[in-house]
């Protein structure tokens, strides 16, 4: 069988061309899911002091998420609240206010704080820092997140819900 020359140049170029079309069409491989901002190691937080109320002292506790984390969603008011001086933690934990079912998204762009509120006694205890364990709607997020910054802190002190913004 012989095949003419213009025809076997137009049979190379359909079935290189039909390589690849069908090169480029192949799907580009799924990038891997961002970690959540959610995560202790994957968000940055900070103590600032704020507005006080009648009889107490506030100070806000902002958390903020780098670019490259997923946004999650955060509940009521963060476990296992600890205060810490010097690297020392101090002898007294914090309970919770507010309304524990409320939930903020944290992710880049989208800062959340809560509050601390402490009892306006002359016995208080300086403090350089904080630990306590995040909860999503589901539960406690696993592992202790971290948050520096001067307070003062004294028996009673609360720990309200987490709210979206700095």
């Amino acid at each position: 069988m012989r095949i003419h020359p213009k025809t076997a140049v137009l049979l190379a170029a359909t079935v290189l061309a039909g390589a690849a079309g069908t090169t480029a069409a192949q799907a580009a491989p799924a990038a891997a899911p961002a970690p959540s901002a959610c995560r202790p190691a994957n968000h940055l937080a900070k103590i600032t002091r704020a507005p006080g109320s009648a009889g107490h002292r506030h100070y806000r506790v902002t958390l903020k998420a780098p670019r490259g984390y997923a946004p999650c969603r955060l509940a009521g008011s963060p476990a296992d609240v600890r205060f810490s001086a010097h690297g020392s933690t101090l002898a007294l934990s914090a309970g919770r206010y507010g309304d524990q079912r409320a939930t903020a998204v944290l992710g880049p762009g989208h800062p959340v704080h809560f509050d601390i509120q402490v009892p306006d006694t002359r016995r208080g205890t300086a403090a350089d820092g904080a630990s306590f364990t995040l909860r999503a709607p589901d539960g406690e997020i696993p592992g202790t997140s971290f948050a520096d910054g001067r307070l003062t802190v004294a028996p009673g002190t609360l720990v309200g819900p987490v709210r979206r913004g700095a």
